[in-house]
């Protein structure tokens, strides 16, 4: 009967097998299920009964992750003006990006005397001369999150202005003769802050 016992041991193993290959497709799925977890979105911040002037909620985040943003601006060539944005703990997303809140990430949009420009995807642009004539102007930048929510701390939003007096034909005047005016690093619960020629925003909305 030694083919018998044979026969026998081959079914056991075939059946430890077979339990074997059960208990890791098991492990498996609750990996998966683990790792989907962990690649889910998580909620960022909180968002608020307060919105912008386009109807847009603010979003709450804590001074410690908040994101900061300070904003110069110079003469260049034509009569236009060179915008260039420091951001802290922020990344401008690419277009195409996703359309959900990430903490650190989103859009810079600009604005001038409270007119939106345009939504800025790299830390630098030109505005053209015919955007800012004769007078005194406030350039500023406010930061989005990918869904449209505004960054805000204590109820405000998380932006940067800096004000310019043109005189002629796109020429700046002001104090000193200075052509050059910036908007001081803002977020984190922080006071608004100027340097050179810039002022705070005249609504006091400054992060």
């Amino acid at each position: 009967m030694t083919w018998w016992r044979g026969l026998l041991a081959a079914l056991v193993v075939g059946g430890l097998l077979f339990l074997g290959s059960a208990g890791c497709g098991s492990g498996g799925a609750g990996g998966r299920e683990e790792q989907g977890t962990q690649d889910t979105a998580q909620p960022v911040g909180t968002v608020l009964d307060e919105t912008d002037e386009e109807g847009r909620h603010y979003r709450e985040i804590g001074g410690k992750h908040a994101p900061e943003v300070g904003i110069q601006v110079q003469p260049g060539p034509g009569g236009a003006w060179e915008i260039r944005l420091t951001l802290r703990r922020f990344r401008l997303s690419p277009a195409g990006a996703r359309p959900e809140a990430v903490a650190g990430r989103g859009t810079a949009r600009l604005s001038v005397d409270g007119r939106r420009v345009t939504d800025l995807r790299t830390p630098g642009c030109r505005l053209p001369a015919r955007l800012m004539p004769h007078g005194l102007h406030h350039v500023r930048v406010r930061l989005y999150a990918d869904d449209g929510t505004v960054w805000a701390v204590d109820g405000k939003p998380v932006q940067s202005t800096a004000a310019i007096t043109v005189s002629g034909e796109g020429a700046p005047a002001g104090a000193g003769g200075g052509g050059a005016a910036s908007g001081a690093l803002t977020g984190a619960g922080a006071p608004m802050r100027t340097g050179g020629r810039g002022s705070p925003d005249p609504g006091g909305k400054a992060s």
